[in-house]
């Protein structure tokens, strides 16, 4: 004869509503007390966590700047019937420059041509007394021409000043020169190169402050975040049964190896499928990208965490399976509606863009039938009560 429990099942754990409520304050107390730790700790990171999340960003950046160089390039070329030199777009690609176009007079380049001649014929001619100074001497020299050199300066003295002299004319060339003449008519095309610009802008005097928070206190939640489930578990738990307290310890490591899966998929794999999506549009309509470090900041924390929830679809899954609202059969039998519920679910939780929402759609239809995999082989614990007892 199976032996009946207890008519109360929690006569050692019992708690009135005031109690339960007490618990909760204590609880939430402790998990606060961890977020104020790790806003702590994130105020001494913040920094790095900012120019951290920048990588994707300036990574894109410089791949849609070093693009549109050779595109341009090639078009220029290409008009003239002249194919792009393989070197030139490996001089692009390894040392990250970009062009310029800018116009110079034709007088003002034979201007700065003769400024240019003076100069190295002034550099040549103090490098030759210089040299003649410090040419070996071959006659005897008297003690009275030592005593004298000693007190009259030498020739290689005086042809240093020579060579300081030439030096600042040389600045005097760079920073003045000869008067400017007047605009000339005669334009030429000149190429400039310079390295990328990738600079992320702050349009106000206070957006990097509180950019800086914002980083420290999501950088907290993260560090804090194990302690805070944890005060939360042990709130909860006391309303479980002992059998039930077991698949926390079973399904917990699994949902926070799904989550960190699908934040891990959207920051090191997603980001670079988007911004390519959206600065080619901006390669298309001829528009430079000039992005906001709030904007991005938003944009970094929304999408992975948009992916993180997501991935915990085989575990809702395992948990209405678990409850009796859905069977195997019925998962098997309905995927082409999950399909098309995940392909929606996709669209809500990620930007107005389609590489996202496929990007997330196609491992969540994978995560599906992962869920029916695990419904199927994970182990069920059996409540230790007598079947048909209700308490």
């Amino acid at each position: 004869m199976v032996k009946q429990p207890d008519d109360d099942l929690f006569s050692g754990s019992t708690m009135t509503f005031g109690e339960h409520i007490e618990e909760l304050r204590v609880c939430l107390g402790r998990a606060l007390l961890g977020l104020l730790l790790g806003f702590m700790i994130g105020l001494v990171v913040a920094s790095y966590v900012v120019a951290w999340i920048q990588t994707p960003l300036t990574s894109a950046l410089e791949n849609h700047y070093i693009g549109k160089a050779i595109d341009d390039l090639t078009k220029e070329y290409s008009t003239e019937g002249q194919p792009l030199s393989p070197q030139v777009v490996e001089f692009i690609r390894e040392k990250r420059f970009v062009f310029e176009r800018i116009y110079v007079e034709a007088a003002e380049l034979r201007r700065v041509e003769d400024l240019l001649q003076g100069y190295e014929a002034r550099t040549d001619e103090a490098d030759e007394m210089a040299d003649e100074a410090t040419a070996p001497q071959t006659h005897p020299i008297s003690a009275a021409v030592e005593a004298d050199a000693e007190s009259t300066p030498s020739a290689a003295d005086t042809a240093q000043p020579a060579r300081r002299d030439a030096l600042s004319d040389r600045s005097q060339l760079v920073i003045l020169g000869d008067k400017i003449p007047a605009p000339h008519p005669v334009l030429i095309t000149a190429r400039v190169w310079r390295p990328i610009d990738t600079l992320v802008k702050a349009l106000s005097a206070q957006e990097a402050f509180m950019i800086w928070l914002k980083a420290a206190f999501v950088s907290g939640l993260v560090i804090a975040s194990p302690y805070i489930f944890y005060q939360l578990w042990l709130f909860v738990a006391a309303g479980l049964y002992p059998h039930e307290k077991q698949y926390v310890y079973l399904y917990l490591p699994i949902s926070i190896l799904l989550f960190l899966a699908g934040a891990g998929l959207a920051f090191f794999v997603v980001f670079e499928y988007v911004l390519a999506f959206l600065f080619g549009f901006n390669k298309m309509m001829n528009i430079d990208p000039d992005p906001r470090i709030s904007e991005w900041l938003g944009f970094v924390l929304f999408l992975p965490l948009g992916f993180g929830i997501a991935f915990q679809l085989p575990l809702v899954m395992l948990f209405l399976h678990r409850i009796g609202m859905f069977t195997i059969e019925a998962y098997l039998e309905k995927w082409r509606l999950a399909v098309l519920v995940i392909f929606a679910i996709a669209m809500l939780l990620t930007p107005a863009d389609p590489v996202s929402m496929l990007l997330m759609a196609m491992p969540l239809t994978a995560l599906y039938f992962l869920g029916i995999a695990m419904c199927h082989w994970m182990p069920r614990n059996r409540s230790p009560f007598a079947e048909g007892y209700d308490p």
